[in-house]
């Protein structure tokens, strides 16, 4: 009988209740049979996942935040006293930043959680049932390679693609790095499984139109801007989501909210938001503001009556804090439904196509959205100016630095620099990874 580490099934225990007080197992020792032998147990193994998913190393603000500071160079100031992300923002990291291996250990283990509900499937008698858990777990581990992929892959070497769980951690754990074309290529795999598996409606769980949108955002970065832009525009026709009313409606929400196609979960019991943590005033839960706007993001819009120009607070400091992230509680935004507007504007555009809607229409939603003047025409050069004014501080600055092949503090978008160390740990654990260029 193989039993699993502990650490595995802490997610799980957390929503397990004793099916029978007499078939116990040592508490050190948990085995398959006992801790994944029901439909019950599984399905609350993948609600630890997103648990795990929504860690403050990972979609929990530390992945978002790595990514802005790796590709901003003067629109923010780092404040704090960590030197971890000072580092990106310097884009002079080393393979022995903390937060830097905090991330890739919480990314790979989500892969490993999901990869474990997949490998119990087939405890599932009811097929809808069995269907929703695998689209969630597919749904999952895609999302968790892709951001592997992106924040420690090269063009060429990706990262290690891991299809069934990690449950032995004192056993050989020696593997090597897939290429970036089979990483994207797993990862499109899982994503179509997903859509096809999932419902249209899941509660605060992943489903359908989660599922287009991440296959939305993989494509766009990919440049594969046809499915990009029908999976965009599937999201917007077909998911039943709305802008919220005003710029600010859209952030600081409790429940998800009007534009959300989905969010991390975050209460005062669960969950996290460290974007909380390192963007806010102490007042309203952070730090006292770690990251700080500057002038130089501000003078990137075009209308002064826009209101994301101004969605900002002074702190004590004299800084200026973003007020996307003054809710110590508030959930996490993923994906919202302005992001697919645009990437169906940059598509279309790329295209000269008009799949759903004109690219001007959609600019301009957004834009009246926040009170700025309509823009009388549009090009490729707008939308990607309004992704900056309308996504910043979401973690997109580094993806869309590489994908429009820009540069960074005089770095190029392929630079060695731009790209995380695999983590010293890593290095020192399994002798057939490679490290990248420069560390």
């Amino acid at each position: 009988m193989k039993t699993r580490n502990l650490s595995l099934y802490i997610a799980l225990l957390m929503f397990c209740s004793c099916e029978s007080r007499l078939d116990v197992e040592p508490t050190l020792s948990i085995s398959d049979e006992v801790a994944l032998k029901s439909p019950e147990n599984v399905k609350k193994l993948l609600i630890g996942t997103y648990e795990i998913n929504g860690d403050a190393y990972s979609y929990g603000g530390y992945l978002q935040i790595f990514s802005d500071l790796l590709g901003y160079d003067n629109y923010v100031s780092w404040n704090g006293t960590f030197s971890e992300p000072r580092e990106a923002l310097t884009k002079n990291m080393f393979s022995n930043n903390s937060l830097i291996q905090e991330i890739w250990n919480n990314l790979f283990k989500v892969v490993s959680q999901s990869n474990l509900v997949l490998d119990h499937l087939d405890v599932f008698a009811d097929d809808a049932e069995r269907s929703v858990v695998e689209g969630e777990a597919r749904f999952l581990r895609a999302m968790n390679y892709f951001d592997l992929v992106r924040m420690f892959g090269t063009e060429v070497n990706g990262v290690p693609i891991r299809q069934t769980a990690v449950t032995d951690f004192g056993g050989i754990l020696e593997i090597k790095r897939n290429s970036t074309a089979e990483v994207y290529a797993f990862i499109q795999d899982d994503i179509a499984k997903a859509i096809s598996l999932l419902p249209e409606e899941n509660g605060e769980f992943a489903d359908k139109y989660a599922a287009l949108a991440l296959q939305a955002r993989v494509n766009l970065y990919l440049g594969k801007y046809a499915e990009a832009r029908d999976a965009a525009n599937a999201v917007i026709e077909q998911g039943g989501n709305v802008l919220s009313p005003s710029f600010a409606d859209a952030f600081n929400l409790d429940v998800d909210g009007a534009e959300d196609i989905f969010m991390m979960q975050v209460t005062s019991q669960s969950g996290e938001n460290q974007l909380i943590q390192m963007y806010a005033s102490e007042e309203n839960g952070g730090r006292g503001g770690d990251i700080s706007i500057n002038q130089e993001f501000l003078d990137i819009f075009d209308d002064d009556n826009d209101e994301r120009k101004h969605f900002y607070y002074e702190n004590p400091a004299a800084n200026l804090l973003s007020s996307k992230y003054t809710n110590q509680f508030g959930n996490v935004p993923i994906f919202r439904l302005a992001e697919m507007l645009l990437i169906r504007a940059e598509t279309n555009i790329r295209l000269n196509t008009f799949i759903g809607s004109a690219p001007l229409d959609d600019v301009n939603a957004l834009r009246q959205r926040s009170n700025a003047a309509p823009l009388p025409t549009v090009t490729l050069e707008d939308v990607l100016w309004e992704r900056q004014r309308e996504l910043a501080f979401e973690g997109f600055a580094i993806y869309d630095l590489k994908r429009t092949q820009s540069s960074v503090q005089g770095l190029p978008y392929n630079s060695p620099k731009l790209v995380l160390p695999i983590p010293r740990s890593e290095m020192d654990a399994n002798p057939l990874m490679e490290q990248n260029e420069g560390y």
